[in-house]
């Protein structure tokens, strides 16, 4: 068994948006450390506070991305996830999913979602 662990796309989504919460509550830090310069303290509050606001969108498109993903129950775990795409991980274990019978058993690779993605025979 290889060691290399796969995350669920939703999962990446979810990370990413939450990284942007912290980025702009970080931003926002750096404005009260910025109090005496108060163009830059004001620059730094916004700054900040646009990095929430793209937080809040990009988590309200993962819940509607999440809304239209396909329910499956992982092989692996038995556990309920879902799946965007051709390919995916559960959510769970790591373990890699298709619902696509002509890429079972052929390597896990994300490439497999894209729409530009030519099959090779």
């Amino acid at each position: 068994m290889s060691d290399i662990t796969y995350k669920s796309r939703i999962n990446k989504i979810r990370g990413f948006a939450l990284a942007l919460i912290f980025i702009g509550f970080f931003v926002m830090y750096g404005g009260l450390l910025a109090r005496k310069i108060q163009w830059l303290m004001l620059v730094l509050f916004a700054l900040g506070l646009l990095f929430i606001v793209a937080s809040t969108i990009v988590y309200f498109w993962i819940g509607m991305l999440s809304v239209k993903a396909v329910p499956i129950i992982c092989p692996s775990c038995e556990k309920q996830t879902k799946m965007l795409g051709k390919v995916d991980a559960c959510m769970h274990c790591k373990q890699p999913l298709t619902l696509d019978k002509e890429l079972e058993g052929k390597p896990f690779d994300e490439k497999y979602n894209r729409k530009d993605y030519v099959k090779k025979e």
